[in-house]
């Protein structure tokens, strides 16, 4: 039933989007247009998010699935002397993760302009390999420099970059013959792009979900309030779609679909996760059950705003997340099969 195919290519396509936190427009009409190819009818929320509906068999008890297209990025703090930018950070992130990365500055004329983030005192030619490492764990001591010819505020000011302009992370996405996707904001893209992939198999197979079904892609997700409005408020079920972590202390691996017990806001419902179970080993779905020490969801936002519905958690399992991260086709498969057992399930 699952079209793997399918999965990667929107994966893939959603990677090379950029859609820093609070500049999501781009993605969410990829999404958009995802659904509507689909014959999904779709609306945007008042802060940009995206919902989509499929009618099911019966309507007295709707569920919602959530996923977020909004990614760590950055936004210019400031405009130095030399002309390179001061970043300020758009989610939680180790400064260290970024340095080295290739970026683009997004200008409010809607031009793009390349760049790299440096350590101010980068070359080891000038600067003592220690003080370089020292340096290396604050954001103080992280600049842009642009691919441009400016050496002053005033040559970066004219090239239309003013602060408050977004900062997306080239995501250096790859698929390699091995069936690795390696690549910056895995953390939710593959999530939504296993959404769009059980909603692309209910509309091949012709199933129609047991209940009347939401898929609400969010927009703020990395900075704590992105389900916090837009669930339909008759949702019975709000089942997230997010990363599953990888890593030392976690029983989660990138071949599987990660169910989370409990994060940093607390455990996720018992009798929901107890059938996710349940249906993960009925259909023979690579499953982990986990907990996430330092993480938040959309269902953390959801039940904090005052959602009276049962939540629970899955997602792919994703090896070092926030910075250049990496999952296998298998967990994309595992997380998109469990949700569409979920959704036929009366």
């Amino acid at each position: 039933m699952v079209n793997l195919n399918y999965i990667t290519d929107i994966l893939l396509k959603l990677l090379n989007t950029p859609s820093p936190t609070g500049d999501t427009d781009a993605a969410i009409s990829l999404v958009e247009n995802a659904f509507a190819e689909l014959g999904i009818t779709t609306h945007r929320t008042g802060k940009g998010a995206l919902l989509a509906t499929i009618p099911g068999k019966n309507s007295d008890a709707p569920r919602a699935l959530s996923g977020h297209v909004d990614t760590l990025g950055g936004m210019v703090k400031e405009i130095k002397p030399d002309g390179r930018l001061k970043i300020t950070n758009l989610g939680g992130y180790y400064p260290g993760s970024i340095v080295g990365e290739y970026c683009t500055v997004h200008t409010a004329t809607g031009e793009t302009i390349s760049g790299t983030v440096l350590l101010e005192h980068q070359s080891v030619h000038i600067h003592k390999v220690d003080d370089i490492h020292s340096h290396a764990n604050k954001l103080e001591n992280i600049v842009v420099r642009l691919d441009a010819r400016t050496t002053s505020a005033a040559e970066t000011a004219a090239l239309g970059i003013q602060v408050g302009d977004f900062i997306s992370w080239e995501p250096r996405a790859v698929l390699t013959e091995t069936g690795f996707i390696k690549s910056r904001h895995l953390d939710d893209k593959a999530g939504v792009a296993v959404m769009l992939g059980a909603a692309e198999a209910l509309v091949r197979e012709n199933i129609v979900p047991a209940q009347t079904t939401h898929f609400y892609i969010s927009t703020y997700e990395e900075v704590g309030h992105g389900a916090a409005s837009g669930i339909p408020k008759d949702t019975v079920a709000l089942l997230v779609v997010d990363m599953g972590v990888v890593g030392k202390g976690q029983t989660g691996d990138e071949y599987s679909v990660s169910i989370c017990a409990k994060d940093s806001s607390g455990p996720y419902d018992l009798h929901l996760r107890r059938r996710l179970e349940s249906l993960a080993r009925a259909n023979n779905i690579p499953h982990r059950v986990d907990i996430f020490v330092n993480y938040g969801s959309d269902g953390s936002a959801a039940l904090r705003a005052g959602l009276d519905a049962r939540v629970g958690l899955i997602g792919p399992g994703v090896d070092s997340s926030h910075t250049y991260e990496r999952t296998h086709q298998d967990a994309l498969h595992a997380t998109t099969a469990l949700i569409t057992a979920y959704l036929q399930e009366e």
